[in-house]
């Protein structure tokens, strides 16, 4: 079975460990994540504590494309991570990613650094009279603008994928997890508002963003407001929609 590894600068002294736990990867490590589809387990090489995601072993089409065609998502994770650290963009620092190959792609690993993080944004979702909401909001807003300021296109903007520190009294920092999916192009501003949607946000979260997001743009507070709020319906209405018929489906 053929191997392809890469470590990022300054984590060289791990490559050994990696390739052996990699190796024996189900008797390794502490489950964090143990999906159907993904598993992440956390480790410790050299007094470090890292993060290794195992992503889902492909069928035999989508194996091949991802050996001849497309990178893989453990690939794509790793050098989309490397250039959002290049733009100061937070995100687990990458360690290493590992492909196992045989007919096409078998096996595939990202490793980051473990995040010892407080809360994710669901988390602001959920409890509208959790501390600081409103500031956090605001530094979240920053946050997403930073992100189309560099170009920066994530697809899989959703709740689950910023985790939030807290770094003192009204100061957050906000990691992007989750990467495998993002485009790195010119964000117009309907794209900008697009991208959005996913967060599931309420009427009230949208209008502190919104404010907060025009007075980092070029546009109205209004036309922000009712753009996000245009994409972010038009999205929950979708979801709805499918759980909707698959309730129907299963009656």
């Amino acid at each position: 079975m053929r191997k392809n590894l890469e470590v990022f600068s300054g984590f060289e002294t791990a490559r050994p460990q990696l390739e052996k736990i990699f190796e024996h990867f189900a008797s390794e490590g502490v489950y964090v994540v143990e999906g159907k589809r993904n598993v992440i387990k956390k480790v410790t090489v050299n007094n470090e504590v890292y993060n290794i995601k195992k992503f889902k072993t492909p069928g035999l089409l989508q194996s091949l494309v991802y050996r001849y065609l497309r990178k893989s998502k453990a690939k794509r994770s790793f050098e989309y991570a490397k250039k959002l650290v290049s733009n100061e963009i937070n995100t687990p620092l990458p360690v290493a990613y590992c492909e196992f190959f045989s007919v096409g792609l078998r096996e595939s690993y990202y490793v980051s650094k473990h995040l010892d993080y407080d809360f994710d944004f669901r988390v602001l979702i959920h409890q509208p009279k959790f501390p600081e909401r409103t500031e956090i909001l605001k530094q979240f807003a920053d946050f997403t603008y930073k992100l189309h300021e560099c170009n920066v296109n994530f697809l899989d903007h959703s709740p689950g994928n910023t985790l939030i520190v807290k770094k003192d009294k009204g100061i957050y920092d906000f990691f992007l997890i989750d990467l495998n999916r993002m485009r790195f192009e010119t964000m117009s501003f309907e794209k900008r508002m697009h991208n959005f949607r996913r967060l599931w946000l309420s009427k009230t979260m949208i209008k502190i963003i919104s404010k907060r997001y025009a007075e980092l743009n070029q546009k109205s507070y209004d036309e922000i407001y009712q753009r996000m709020m245009y994409h972010s319906r038009k999205f929950q209405k979708k979801i709805n929609s499918k759980k909707i018929r698959r309730r129907k489906r299963k009656a």
